[in-house]
């Protein structure tokens, strides 16, 4: 049996590891979701479904959430768990048996994914390119028995599309330019659970569902204080907003009614409510940027054939849309997708080493020059530096799990211009966002932080103390071009708004 005589999940999304094979005798085929995690406009589910239809098998869905992954706290956890409750919602009803497991204590999940392998005629996950998902994949490798393939549902690129690591947005955005138009086309089903005939599973064997039983996540969320019991960190609240695909899609449709015609003039004032607010959904997998795709470009009644521009690399007039829909459409394809480029052909995207040769040059060359003011971590996590503004950041992330946009740049500025070292500082940026932004450890959050060392940009003038030929700014040049007084109230140290 061939990738190709399955389905219509093109081959550009779906990569094998190992030479096992499918093994049609056994029980049912299982969906690992570590990363998509949603019912609609996911190729991996779709695959999933495909070797079921095509093995006239059940489908079993594992979601499962792991309590040591690095950075492990109430805030991540709760997100997460919020997602699984609105996929059990989704999944109800539908022909397939979805499987959530709340790991309770650390290694209490080992052998779980074993156990379900070794009954599994497919095994089918999600192909993600950061933080520990590729190892915990290829951990995964000697506990399946079977055919394990890796879908690509991350953008609107195939990450496989291109062997190129971009260094400039210019490039990338030249390259889909020329290239993308060809993938368009293949969009993920919006439902491919709807109107298919699946054998169903009632249950799983007793042995695996009294060893790792399967989590009411509904009933989880409806008390407060379960999280308690998870050995993870509780200093790192939940935020105010929730997870779970149905919120993710009434952000989405609220961005698009209120928000999408103030984008382009007002994404960088911190206090405009002009940006989506989708990141963290997106990270997640709670929704898709095909299903977003589609549905602005509907809404704008555009089709292929009015691309307007030619491939030159332009960030606007190409696609033919208007100033807003481009300004977005920038952000979400090429500056998110340029992230994920990065991350699946380096393995070293989160090393200081990884750097352009320009940038560390200069950096290394000015990690003497001296410093009016350094900071440890502990005086940065707590907003205990001289700078208000930067201090407001700094609350908005701890407290909201975010920084709006324009804001994180100067952030990330300043921790260069106040740590010991350049190298220091791309630890502090790491941690504290790692740790506290909700949709932080994404391909797209390395940008950013990389991007305040000089990865994606080019070298300025004049040369600065400490910054070298890197781009500078200031939190008073910043508080010139944008409005920050209700923002610096808002984020106030004695409180401010959640």
């Amino acid at each position: 049996m061939t990738e190709t005589d399955v389905g219509g999940v093109p081959d550009s999304r779906i990569r094998t590891i190992g030479d096992k094979g499918v093994s049609a005798e056994h029980e049912f085929v299982l969906y690992w979701m570590i990363s998509f995690r949603r019912a609609q406009y996911n190729f991996s589910l779709q695959r999933a479904i495909e070797w079921a239809k095509k093995l006239k098998k059940p489908l079993v869905i594992l979601e499962a959430l792991r309590c040591d992954y690095r950075w492990a706290s109430d805030r991540l956890h709760r997100f997460v768990i919020e997602g699984m409750a609105a996929n059990a919602s989704d999944f109800a009803g539908k022909q397939v048996f979805y499987y959530p497991y709340l790991e309770p204590r650390q290694g209490a999940g080992k052998g779980l994914l074993r156990e379900l392998a070794s009954r599994a005629c497919v095994v089918v996950s999600d192909d993600f390119p950061c933080v520990f998902l590729p190892r915990m994949i290829d951990a995964a490798v000697s506990q399946t028995p079977v055919r394990l393939e890796l879908v690509d549902s991350n953008g609107l690129l195939p990450m496989r599309a291109t062997d190129e690591v971009f260094v400039r947005a210019f490039e990338f955005r030249r390259f889909l330019q020329t290239n993308l138009l060809r993938h368009l086309g293949e969009i993920p089903e919006q439902d491919p659970l709807s109107r298919i005939q699946l054998p169903t599973l009632q249950s799983l064997p007793k042995t695996i569902a009294q060893r790792w039983p399967r989590a009411d996540t509904a009933q989880f969320l409806s008390h407060t204080d379960q999280l308690a019991s998870f050995p993870i960190d509780h200093a790192v609240a939940p935020v105010a907003a929730r997870g779970g695909s149905q919120v993710a899609n009434q952000t989405w449709k609220t961005f698009l009614k209120n928000r999408l015609a103030i984008y382009a003039s007002d994404r960088n004032q911190p206090e405009k409510s002009a940006t989506s607010g989708l990141s963290p959904y997106l990270h997640f997998g709670h929704i898709s940027v095909h299903q977003m795709f589609d549905e602005l470009t509907r809404l704008a009644g555009w089709t292929p054939d009015k691309i307007a521009g030619k491939p030159t690399g332009s960030a606007r007039g190409w696609w033919g849309m208007s100033e807003e829909a481009e300004s977005f459409l920038d952000e979400l394809i090429i500056w998110r997708e340029l992230g994920y480029n990065m991350c699946w052909q380096r393995d070293d995207y989160d090393q200081y080493d990884s750097l352009p040769d320009w940038a560390r040059r200069t950096l290394d060359e000015h990690a003497l020059d001296h410093r009016h003011h350094v900071y440890s971590l502990a005086e940065f996590e707590s907003a205990a530096t001289h700078d208000p503004l930067w201090n407001a950041a700094q609350r908005q992330l701890t407290r909201d799990g975010t920084i709006h946009n324009y804001l994180r740049m100067l952030w990330g500025k300043k921790i260069i211009e106040w740590s010991g070292s350049p190298r220091e500082a791309l630890d502090i940026m790491i941690e504290l966002n790692n740790k506290y932004a909700v949709d932080g450890r994404n391909p797209n959050s390395y940008s950013g932080i990389f991007w305040v060392l000089g990865r994606y940009d080019r070298a300025w003038a004049p040369e600065r103390q400490i910054f070298g030929k890197i781009r500078y700014m200031s939190s008073d040049d910043a508080a010139r071009r944008v409005s920050v007084k209700q923002y610096l109230e808002n984020y106030a140290a004695s409180g401010g708004c959640r």
